[in-house]
């Protein structure tokens, strides 16, 4: 997939390559979106924050955007392309206003 592929504060059911080139289905939100790769949320299972490259993502079964109240926001500072230079992943807990978190 490219990156024209996605769009931020959206929700997809993907079917993605894991570390090990195994297909796996899965469903992430994408947080933010660069050239090479997005920060997402496996909202699926653990709820980290991965760096996703575009390349993983072998096909979109479904999309739904998030409408602006029921974003999860994070602090920008955690979502730079520099604070994912040498890392792929994140703990990161994230809050709703709209859902009383």
């Amino acid at each position: 997939m490219d990156k024209q592929d996605f769009q931020e504060h959206t929700r997809y059911v993907v079917t993605r390559r894991d570390e090990s080139g195994k297909l796996r289905p899965d469903t992430i939100y994408v947080y933010r979106m660069y050239d090479d790769f997005m920060i997402v949320r496996r909202t699926n299972s653990d709820g980290r924050l991965l760096k996703l490259g575009y390349e993983d993502v072998v096909k979109i079964v479904k999309t739904v955007p998030v409408a602006k109240e029921d974003r999860f926001y994070i602090p920008d500072a955690v979502l730079e392309e520099k604070t994912w230079k040498d890392r792929t992943v994140m703990e990161r807990y994230s809050s709703s206003p709209h859902m009383g978190k």
